[in-house]
């Protein structure tokens, strides 16, 4: 069985088992993962969100909201000439 047959195979009840073995970094009878064993479910977990759920739901989706519009830091300043010398002001 290769990869995507087993992706294709994962119940939304595994995708939560793999989940919760990556985040606390344990199966679910309390035997610490291996590395590689986290990395195997880490890959599951991002190829079952990928076939399963919208980008919105996927494990690790960042909301950008008005920062995919434009907004850099939160900040009140312009940051549209972003390649232009900036002056340092040193607090005493």
């Amino acid at each position: 069985m290769d990869f995507e047959q087993l992706v294709d195979n994962i119940t939304p009840t595994i995708y939560e088992g793999l989940k919760r073995a990556v985040e606390i970094g344990k199966w679910p009878d309390g035997r610490v993962l291996t590395v590689e064993q986290r990395e195997h479910c880490m890959a599951g977990v991002i190829a079952y969100d990928l076939k399963a759920n919208v980008e919105q739901e996927r494990v690790g989706y960042i909301d950008r909201g008005s920062k995919a519009e434009g907004e850099v830091c939160g900040d009140d300043h312009s940051h549209d000439d972003a390649d232009q010398d900036q002056v340092l002001k040193w607090a005493e």
